[in-house]
């Protein structure tokens, strides 16, 4: 079997990057101009050292021994968190800004859940494996020129604690052990071969990862529920320039957030793929959308419950 007829079966769907939809995504990503930027600069410098190396040059001509610290680390990113908190999104879309940062092409890999495979005995370790062996042969291809990489690769891992859980636990198949073996010398091969190539992976639980594959974690981003004010960005956003005020929208923010009857609010998700949505189509096709029934909409729709890292 040929490297490009696993693309098809291992992969969800392949990306070239910088790419305008993937930046449109990125740029509507409310509240998280923090982890845009960690998450660009450490992929950057994963994918693309001679970035560091210059700007270390310029500002900290002695900053050899920072230099090594910072390049020493595995290829891998892990983004955890709440469901509909944002991890996917920012993990699809944030090649985007690292391509033009740097100006070179990057490769989205996503790594489907359907690597898992049917159950047969070895299946998912020779998936993993094949995963890994697509990955650094396509950044083998964007190898450093001079110094400075071609192009560049990420592996993205969304619900990564299916593919990469725990070998602690007394129930895990030893199907699932071996799997989680091969993600671990996939990532170490990455490591050792200095390819322009990073992985990122995404988890509802941090804690079901195996500790082998935190420990090897160049970053863990913790991501959160939208507070007050991020909730009200959001919203501002989309209904503003249709006419919603200011109290229309504290109303609508106060009814998406923690309640009485529990003690979370809206997510992410729950804003724009079920709430907006519902408002929109509510009206349509009588009449234009009215505040008080979009904050009556909002107070009827219960939130995703939060995951239980158990």
């Amino acid at each position: 079997m040929t490297a490009q007829q696993n693309m098809h079966g291992l992969f969800d769907r392949t990306l070239t990057l910088p790419d305008t939809d993937a930046r449109e995504r990125l740029g509507r990503l409310v509240g998280m101009d923090d982890k845009i930027k960690r998450l660009s600069n450490v992929l950057s410098v994963l994918i693309n050292p001679a970035g560091l190396k210059s700007w270390l040059g310029k500002h900290h001509a002695d900053g050899a021994h920072l230099l090594d610290a910072v390049l020493r680390r595995p290829p891998l990113v892990v983004l955890c968190g709440d469901v509909g908190s944002g991890k996917t999104e920012l993990a699809e879309t944030i090649g985007d800004q690292v391509a033009r940062q740097e100006k070179i092409d990057i490769t989205l890999l996503p790594l489907s859940l359907s690597s898992r495979g049917q159950g047969r005995v070895g299946e998912m370790t020779q998936l993993i494996t094949q995963a890994f062996e697509i990955a650094f042969a396509e950044a083998t291809k964007c190898k450093p020129n001079k110094g400075i990489a071609r192009g560049g690769v990420i592996l993205l891992v969304d619900e990564a604690d299916a593919l990469a859980q725990s070998r602690e636990s007394d129930q895990m198949h030893h199907e699932d052990r071996a799997g989680v073996n091969a993600f671990i010398r996939g990532i170490d091969r990455l490591a050792s071969a200095n390819l322009p190539v990073a992985v990122v992976m995404c988890t509802n639980r941090l804690g079901a990862l195996d500790p082998a594959v935190r420990r090897r974690a160049a970053d863990i981003l913790v991501f959160n529920r939208p507070d007050d004010a991020q909730r009200e960005q959001v919203l501002v956003q989309r209904l503003g320039p249709i006419g919603f005020g200011r109290t229309d929208i504290r109303a609508l923010v106060a009814a998406t957030g923690v309640r009485s009857n529990r003690d979370y609010g809206y997510t992410y998700s729950d804003l724009t793929q079920r709430l907006l949505p519902t408002i929109v189509l509510d009206a349509y096709p009588t009449g234009p959308i009215k505040p008080a029934r979009a904050v009556e909409l909002a107070n009827s729709i219960e939130p995703t419950p939060p995951f239980k890292d158990a």
